[in-house]
């Protein structure tokens, strides 16, 4: 039982990097989009939808380590800087994958090509701010199947 929580822990730990890289690559995708004019195509989606499939990812990892540590009785987040953190964290990460889903679909569905760049640079920047804040930056930020 301590190697799957090791291997979920390291797996989370480093989908969170291809969670801020593709969003940070969706973000910046979007608003070059957005400043050339250009039409909206197949190849501006796809990082939107990388974003949103990693994000999903890491909701879903983050939900096993959650079920995991409570079926153990192990306190999630113990030493957080705030009691309350394990369900900041929990609810901000939910909010986030909403955001980039959001994002994916409202891009899809506007009707215009500076509306499709517009809605995938709203709800991707917000995805990826609650992201950030989510981030346990006490933590150490790389974690090899070391706990």
């Amino acid at each position: 039982m301590a190697f799957l929580y090791t291997a979920l822990l390291t797996i989370h730990n480093l989908n969170r990097w291809v969670v801020l890289l593709t969003g940070a690559w969706a973000l910046v995708a979007s608003l070059r989009g957005r400043s050339a004019g250009r039409p909206f195509g197949p190849a501006d989606r796809q990082p939107v939808v990388a974003f949103m499939g990693s994000l999903h990812l890491q909701v879903v990892l983050g939900l096993m380590l959650f079920a995991f540590l409570g079926m153990q009785n192990v306190p999630v987040f113990a030493g957080a800087p705030r009691a309350s953190f394990q369900w900041e964290h929990l609810g901000l990460g939910l909010l986030a994958a909403v955001f980039a889903t959001l994002a994916s679909r409202q891009s899809r569905k506007a009707t215009t090509d500076p509306a499709r760049f517009q809605a995938a640079a709203l709800w991707s920047g917000l995805a990826l701010l609650t992201v950030l804040v989510a981030i346990p930056w006490w933590r150490p930020l790389l974690r090899f199947f070391g706990v």
